[in-house]
């Protein structure tokens, strides 16, 4: 009896697993149990995969049977004893405080003996199924092969994840971005002929391809039948891929994880972890939630190095934007040095997401003080439009008509107000105040609030430009035109622009151990990553008259 199993490559927990005999074949045989302790439930407006639940508000739940069913899935395509032998994993909801009056709707959702719901009334009914499943011995041997198995997809995962991705024909690849591909995908021959391992780094500005060459490699590793994952330290991010490629099947979005979902893999359990924004890798994968047995200090570098044969990390290190984020091209090649394993790096000089500017991207560089130039005024750029407003009403305004136009766009500011936490009534504060201009933030979680998208889809939801979005939400995306507010933790002084600390409201940058030197670098980089979103077009504007004025220097009204 494995209690809290927790599911390979994710913080979900099985309440229980049963680990056994088959009592037909003598194979190993498994069966997940979701405990319940609800006493009424009923289906939620005729909707079959949710549940309301008597004492536990007016938000459904997810039918239990559904929940458990979800996890037989996932556990036959990471676990890779179970490979070959999907049936050898059953499903069971036990309500064991209901009767069966009182979830008689929920038994719809039963459809095969692969998953059963049994309530306290069906106690006798649930031990003879039991009995039925397991033959009357030792399932220890059964259980210590399913804990010691290697986790991987499975060929069929990596089968539908093949087709899915393969038939996007957006994904097409220009000079560096290709040979970035090609040599991944050497990497990946030569490691897998020579039993080998190997690292490789792909680094580029905006819109450089980064993401486009992560999905490909997805796809074309996944065709070959090797095993292949895409993770990224960003939920936003990661929240939109599950959402834009998976299209909802919860078979694809189990491909893309989170850089913390590796801590206790084994070497080399697959052939190719793809770690996309890999700018966002952290010191650790510990957090508050991590059990004391986990807490080892590990790096989360060696935790992904060592999760594959090729680790490949795609990066680019103006946009670390938080302490503690390590993703930078030195700190990586070092540690794969120091275990001894060949790195092999490809730059992306190509620059797509601003229009194909990259007289854009490397003006923005000179504005920020990143390339040790000085600030140039902006020259023009027949593929990209650079304007500054002279109010936010202006920039709103601006943006809202490119809106109507067909166009997707967004605003966007430095964290230089309070973040509240939505009204009573299912509104959001208008945080945001410049004069008598006022906006919300975008929603902070991952429930949309009224009219407003949950946090990860902000820049991709019809409704996000109705709220400002901060660096954290904004990074990894792109959108046509876009707004960025200079708030007063970046200003123009004495000639150059400089960082204000204490007008931060980034509650990431209070924190005692970062330095003054560290936050400098951190909002310099985040008003890098606001700035490089849009691919038509940026127009800004700051709250500070000097620097308004310092870029009225720069920029035509």
């Amino acid at each position: 009896m494995l209690i809290e199993y927790q599911l390979p490559l994710t913080s979900k927990r099985a309440d229980v697993i049963l680990a056994g005999r088959d009592r037909r074949t003598g194979a190993d045989s498994y069966l997940i149990v979701e405990l319940k302790q609800w006493s009424q439930a009923e289906r939620y407006e005729e909707d079959a995969d949710l549940v309301l639940v008597s004492g536990m508000g007016e938000r459904p739940k997810l039918h239990p049977v559904v929940q458990v069913r979800g996890y037989c899935e996932y556990l036959a395509d990471f676990v890779g004893a179970l490979d070959q032998h999907r049936n050898a994993v059953r499903g069971v909801a036990y309500l064991h405080n209901a009767s069966d009056l009182d979830i008689h709707d929920l038994y719809d959702q039963v459809e095969d003996e692969r998953t059963r719901l049994f309530s306290k009334t069906r106690r006798g009914q649930f031990v003879d199924y039991l009995k039925a499943q397991f033959a009357p011995e030792s399932g220890a041997d059964a259980a210590d092969r399913l804990l010691s198995s290697s986790i991987r997809p499975s060929k069929q995962l990596l089968k539908a994840a093949a087709g899915e991705i393969k038939n996007r024909d957006q994904f097409v690849l220009l000079a560096e971005q290709r040979l970035a591909f090609e040599m991944v995908m050497h990497a990946v021959e030569k490691a897998r002929a020579s039993n080998s391992k190997q690292v490789v780094i792909i680094t580029g500005g905006p819109g450089s391809g980064k993401s486009v060459i992560a999905l490909s490699l997805l796809g074309e590793v996944s065709n070959r039948g090797y095993t292949v994952l895409h993770a990224t330290g960003s939920r936003s991010f990661t929240e939109t891929m599950r959402r834009v490629v998976a299209k909802g099947s919860t078979r694809m979005k189990a491909m893309f994880k989170y850089f913390n979902n590796f801590m206790a893999v084994k070497p080399n359990d697959l052939d190719v972890l793809i770690c996309d924004e890999a700018h966002r890798i952290r010191e650790t994968s510990e957090n508050r939630f991590t059990r004391a047995a986990q807490r080892t200090g590990r790096p989360q570098v060696d935790e992904l190095i060592n999760a594959a044969r090729v680790p490949v990390f795609l990066l680019d290190e103006h946009q670390v934007v938080r302490p503690g984020e390590m993703g930078r091209v030195a700190d990586i090649t070092a540690y794969a040095q120091s275990l001894g394993l060949a790195v092999h790096q490809v730059d992306l000089d190509a620059q797509f997401r601003c229009g194909g500017s990259r007289k854009y991207e490397e003006w923005v560089l000179r504005l920020l003080g990143l390339d040790g130039e000085a600030p140039e005024v902006w020259k023009g750029d027949d593929h990209f439009a650079v304007s500054l407003t002279e109010s936010p009403y202006e920039l709103e305004a601006q943006l809202r008509a490119r809106l109507a136009a067909g166009f997707s766009a967004r605003i966007t500011a430095g964290f230089c107000w309070p973040w509240s936490s939505p009204n009573g009534d299912d509104s959001l504060v208008a945080d945001v105040r410049i004069g008598d201009w006022a906006r919300p933030w975008n929603v902070k979680g991952d429930r949309a609030v009224g009219n407003a998208p949950a946090s990860a889809l902000w820049a991709s939801a019809p409704g996000g430009f109705e709220q400002v979005g901060c660096v954290y939400t904004a990074q990894g995306f792109e959108y046509d035109w876009n707004g960025v507010i200079f708030g007063p933790d970046l200003v123009y002084r004495d000639g150059r622009l400089v960082t204000v600390r204490s007008a931060s409201k980034d509650p990431a940058l209070t924190r005692k151990g970062v330095s003054d030197e560290q936050a400098d670098q951190l909002i310099r980089n985040t008003y890098k990553v606001l700035l490089t979103r849009g691919m038509m077009g940026t127009a800004v504007y700051s709250v500070d008259p000097e620097t308004q004025e310092f870029l009225s220097g720069l920029v035509t009204m």
